[in-house]
């Protein structure tokens, strides 16, 4: 199966201003933001990409602009399941203040319990945002092949409720991982188990580009399983 490239957006003005952006509109890359999307053509440049799918908001069609100009011929697909929490009341208050609501300790410690009011539950994020990777993993398999990779620029609950599901972790637990602006987390799924390559890397990239067949052998590098891994890392 695929090989899944999740990219946060880059720095926003919202993660600056300490604000707790969800879906409001027209929030953007700052400064800082728009030179990390600037730059990850080049940490990409070694990776054949089938697809790039992105969250409809506006700081992660941002994000992935300068690589659709790099690579025109690349398939962009907006993907609302792969969108930010819905934090309903929440949306544009500052985090500063949210700490100190009864619920921001169920949202930290048991997540899976946490429904924002007026927005989703934080289950239910994570549930949509699977079922649309499980989905585009299909496709993409479906269209290019096993062995391809496909990128998603997302947000980080987002991102970091499905490294939670494929390390087969409780939801409870996802606070535990930590995704930076513009870091790249990669996840290769095979039919018996993901592998989870990298997290919340923000440097080079090469390594996850796929190897020939052992000259010697004439075999794949493969995981412990004997499912092939790119990077050859299990």
């Amino acid at each position: 199966m695929p090989t899944l490239l999740l990219v946060r957006h880059g720095r926003s003005t919202a993660n600056t201003s300490g604000l707790l952006a969800g879906r409001t509109p027209g929030v953007e890359l700052d400064e800082l933001g728009a030179a990390q999307a600037a730059a990850l053509p080049a940490r990409l440049a070694a990776l054949p990409l089938a697809a790039a799918v992105h969250s409809p908001l506006e700081r992660c069609r941002q994000t992935l602009a300068p690589l659709a100009a790099a690579r025109p011929d690349l398939p962009l697909h907006a993907e609302e399941r792969v969108g930010e929490c819905d934090y309903g009341d929440w949306t544009g208050r500052k985090l500063a203040e949210l700490n100190e609501e009864p619920l921001m300790a169920t949202v930290q410690q048991h997540p899976s319990a946490a429904a924002f009011p007026g927005g989703e539950t934080m289950r239910g994020m994570q549930a949509r945002a699977v079922e649309a990777v499980r989905e585009w993993n299909e496709r993409i398999e479906r269209e290019h092949g096993p062995d391809a990779t496909y990128l998603v620029c997302s947000h980080g609950d987002i991102i970091k409720s499905l490294v939670a599901d494929a390390l087969g972790m409780h939801l409870d637990l996802f606070q535990r991982v930590h995704v930076e602006p513009c870091s790249v987390t990669a996840i290769r799924y095979t039919p018996l188990r993901p592998f989870l390559l990298r997290l919340g890397d923000t440097g080079d990239l090469a390594s996850l580009a796929p190897r020939e067949a052992d000259a010697a052998h004439g075999t794949p590098r493969a995981g412990g399983d004997g499912d092939a891994v790119v990077g050859g890392g299990a």
